[in-house]
């Protein structure tokens, strides 16, 4: 009856094993690619989601996405807050700009989320598109008070979900077959 148990340890010992290692492979990847952001940054974030610690990488890429959808949602929500008792109208305009981006930048992370999940190619290649844009969320806000010489309100959460949507975006990337070479007939 013992070597039952020892048996069934064994192989739940070497099921976590390969299944973390995915998360740490992925996060190895991730760092070598963007080293300012790096490897433990990436595990924390992904160890977030209890989800993460059993999911192949497909599952990772889906969970980073809804990790910086819940990060833009989060930014929405601290926007509209600032724009509710902000009393300088190009101020608020400003901030406009910014519910503006983090809306969409969080639809088209849920859109990008469901299309990982998909698994085809095609969705995979949606996917990125729309992480993509969702990139450019934090960069159009600042550049909304850039370009007036105000400081922005909202630099440290446009840097994390920055952060969060190149986790995104480069996790996805992984999992996007390479482009077809064009075929060349004789």
């Amino acid at each position: 009856m013992r070597a039952p148990l020892t048996y069934a340890f064994f192989l739940l010992l070497i099921s976590s094993t390969c299944e973390s290692s995915t998360l740490e492979d992925t996060c190895k990847s991730f760092a070598a690619g963007h080293p300012s952001i790096g490897y433990s940054y990436c595990v924390k974030t992904f160890r977030a989601d209890n989800a993460s610690a059993t999911a192949d990488a497909r599952g990772l890429a889906a969970i980073a996405a809804r990790i910086a959808e819940a990060a833009a949602n989060g930014t929405a929500g601290r926007i509209a807050a600032l724009r509710a008792s902000e009393e300088d109208a190009r101020r608020r305009e400003r901030l406009g700009v910014c519910a503006e981006v983090y809306s969409d930048a969080v639809d088209q992370l849920g859109e990008a989320a469901e299309d990982i999940a998909r698994g085809e190619d095609k969705s995979t290649r949606d996917a990125l598109t729309q992480l993509s844009a969702a990139l450019d969320a934090p960069g159009t806000c600042e550049d909304a008070f850039g370009e007036a010489d105000d400081t922005s309100p909202l630099a440290v959460e446009d840097a994390e979900f920055r952060k969060l949507a190149t986790i995104a975006l480069t996790v996805a990337a992984l999992l996007a077959p390479p482009p077809s070479a064009p075929r060349i007939s004789d």
